[in-house]
This record gives structure tokens, sequence and C-alpha cells, in this order.
């Protein structure tokens, strides 16, 4: 009588430790695939923010391009580029 109810409480012990392990699978799963939809969302805002730095980067170079801020500082300002006997060059 005591074998059985030894072999009984083992296996019931057994089926509740098959019970967790499964759980802990579950919960494994799940908290995997939750954390790969984050990464895709922050891949998501970093492609984003890229092509925002990629669009700055270019009106920066459009903005600063010689040729108009030789136009501006002509129409807007009324500047002209100085004559040679004009120019005074300093020796520190």
């Amino acid at each position: 009588m005591v074998g059985v109810q030894r072999e009984s409480a083992t296996a019931i012990a057994l089926l509740m430790l098959c019970l967790v392990s499964a759980i802990a699978v579950v919960y494994s799963s799940h908290s995997c695939r939750r954390f790969y939809s984050a990464l895709q969302d922050l891949e998501i805002e970093r492609w984003r923010a890229q092509a925002h730095y990629s669009r700055l980067l270019l009106e920066q170079s459009t903005l600063a391009s010689p040729h108009r801020v030789l136009v501006i500082a002509k129409d807007q300002l009324g500047m002209s580029t100085p004559s040679i006997g004009t120019i005074r060059v300093v020796v520190e």
C-alpha cells in the first residue's frame, strides 16, 4: 500500500512539474513575441528618423550652397565683391 501511495505521489509531482514547465514555455514564447514586436517598432522608428535626418542634411546642403549664398548676398543684402584695390591683408 505504501508503494502505491508513493507511486501516486511521484506521478502527481511529475504531472505538476510538467504543467509548470508547459506554463513556463508559454510564458517564454509570449515574452519573446512581445520583445520581437517591440524591436520591430523601434526599427521602424529608426528608419523614419534616418530618413528625416537625410532630408535635413539635403536641406542644409541646399541652403548653404555657395551660389545660393552669393545670390542672396547680392540681391537681398546689396553686397558685392570688393575690388582688388580695396582689399587689405592683415598680418598678425
